[in-house]
């Protein structure tokens, strides 16, 4: 046999093993693919959107309706439409309290707080719970008269359905925007654009800002949409808008992690420096005066920088002042620890909306009040839902001087807990609104805070007798709703018995004799 041949029978057989393998490596390969494909599709279901109208209302800083009635109260945000798409006045419908400015330049309006970021525009909220725990992809809210109070929605990470609270409660902004007035009273669905989370969340919290509307806003429901499986991050949401740089900004420095607000109030490590620079030949008085401008974050953050700004920034001059209200969410006790130090001689303080959902421990507070009271001549508390008995009594106790009281929506607090508050005789203004304050707490106020000048029992379910309200600056007698009042003194006092039941007759408002009109709602 000639040689060539076996050589060519050799290259064939190499040539048809090669195409086998080939062969065989493609089948498994394809085999591998469809596995692999097939699997994911297993893992991976089909992320079906969920709809799904408010099942609860949870909590709220204040309504227009009684607390024994349905009417404007927020209780209706709850459920399934009533009224829209309809536009007008209805009483199914959700009401805050108050809307434009008249509120802030009534004789008894309460001077505002400094220092309060520009970022934060809230003058009242409303926490909604949902059936099932979705990342959001979009909140409806159908607004049906005078729309475009709503300046912010929030998503929380507790579920209010669970039985077990978790260690650390976060609060996210979907959504925020400055106060805008809207052209019309018609009724609208109001969509924004929200960003997206990396928790699902059944919690949402609305919002608002009246100041700017003609009347009243109303809503009727509020529709959220949302996957139960974490969406990927589209391009869309993934594409960042100039315009948005600032307030992702304000949103670090005024976000809603407890941690970073904490860490900002803790001492820090300074570096050594020879000098100060120009800051040495500053008079000590000009340098709180600039510092007096910061917000709390950057006051806390401007101490990291050197030990002289440090002094001045620890300085317990510039807490004379402090409202906590625009960090509700991060405030906790580890917070009012860290400002023990800085605030003992503190003459106004706001703690409204804060401690919530265990954020702060009655111990908590009373510790810090037996460290800060003694100088206290105004106190906010409103929506302060862990305020007990014991909480009253620590505050007449350590707070000698308070001349303003407000506890209003404090709903937790038992009606005998407001008998607390005769003791503190130099009380001259005092908010309960919807408050569980019975007509013998009242009557013993006004007995023993001679000074009361301004009063609030709107929504008090639980006074509806008469009432004989006497002090040097305030005489006012209240029957079925029937109102006189006379002013003896250069500032006009005021009684605000907003939706109160005084006897069968209702809401009747006279003012025979009066030459010095006081503020009355």
């Amino acid at each position: 046999m000639s040689p060539v041949f076996p050589m060519l029978t050799v290259l064939s057989m190499f040539y048809y093993m090669c195409l086998r393998r080939r062969a065989r490596t493609a089948t498994r390969g394809e085999m591998n693919s469809r596995r692999a494909i097939e699997s994911n599709t297993r893992a991976l279901p089909i992320n079906v959107e969920i709809v799904q109208y408010a099942k609860e209302v949870l909590d709220f800083s204040s309504h227009y309706g009684s607390e024994n009635s349905m009417s404007y109260t927020m209780w209706n945000l709850a459920g399934i439409p009533n009224v829209y798409p309809s536009s007008g006045d209805f009483t199914q419908t959700a009401v805050f309290r108050t809307y434009g400015t008249w509120w802030d330049r009534c004789p008894s309006a309460r001077l505002p707080f400094k220092r309060t970021p520009p970022t934060f525009c809230s003058q009242d909220y409303v926490e909604l719970a949902f059936e099932e725990p979705v990342y959001p992809t979009a909140v409806h809210i159908l607004e049906t008269y005078h729309p475009g109070a709503v300046v912010r929605i929030l998503a929380c990470s507790a579920n209010p359905y669970s039985q077990n609270l978790p260690a650390e409660v976060r609060w996210e902004i979907l959504w925020s925007e400055a106060p805008t007035k809207v052209n019309g009273p018609q009724a609208r669905q109001f969509t924004p654009c929200i960003k997206q989370i990396n928790f699902p969340t059944n919690l949402i919290r609305l919002e608002v800002n009246s100041s700017l509307l003609d009347y009243y806003t109303e809503l009727d429901a509020v529709v959220l949409h949302g996957v139960k499986e974490r969406p990927v991050l589209s391009l869309k949401t993934s594409m960042i808008d100039m315009n948005d740089i600032d307030d992702e900004d304000d949103e670090e420095k005024y976000g809603c992690g407890m941690d970073t607000l904490n860490k900002q109030f803790s001492i820090v490590t300074l570096r050594e420096w020879p000098t100060n620079g120009y800051f040495d030949k500053l008079p000590y008085e000009l340098i709180q005066l600039i510092l007096s401008h910061l917000t709390v974050p950057d006051l806390c953050r401007l101490a990291q920088t050197c030990k002289l700004l440090h002094q001045h920034c620890c300085d317990p001059l510039q807490y004379i002042h402090l409202s906590l209200q625009p960090y509700w969410a991060r405030i906790n006790d580890t917070s009012l620890e860290y400002l023990q130090s800085r605030c003992t001689l503190i003459q106004w303080l706001n703690l409204s909306w804060t401690g919530n959902r265990g954020a702060i421990s009655v111990s908590g507070f009373s510790r810090f009040l037996k460290v800060c009271g003694s100088e206290l001549i105004r106190l906010e508390l409103s929506c302060g839902h862990f305020l007990n008995e014991t909480c009253l009594e620590v505050i007449t106790e350590m707070c000698p001087n308070l001349q303003e009281l407000n506890l209003s929506s404090c709903d937790k607090i038992p009606p005998q807990a407001f008998n607390h508050i005769a003791k503190v005789g130099s009380l001259k203004r005092l908010i309960l609104y919807r408050t569980k304050v019975e007509q013998t707490a009242v009557l013993s106020i006004l007995n023993f805070c001679s000074e009361l000048q301004h009063l609030s029992l709107g929504s008090c379910v639980m006074v509806y007798v008469l009432l004989m309200l006497r002090a040097p600056e305030m005489n006012v007698v209240l029957k079925g709703g029937v109102s006189q009042e006379q002013s003896r003194g250069a500032e006009s006092p005021s009684l605000t018995c907003w939706t109160c039941s005084f006897g069968a007759s209702q809401y009747t408002i006279g003012f025979p004799c009066c030459k010095h009109t006081a503020s009355l709602c």
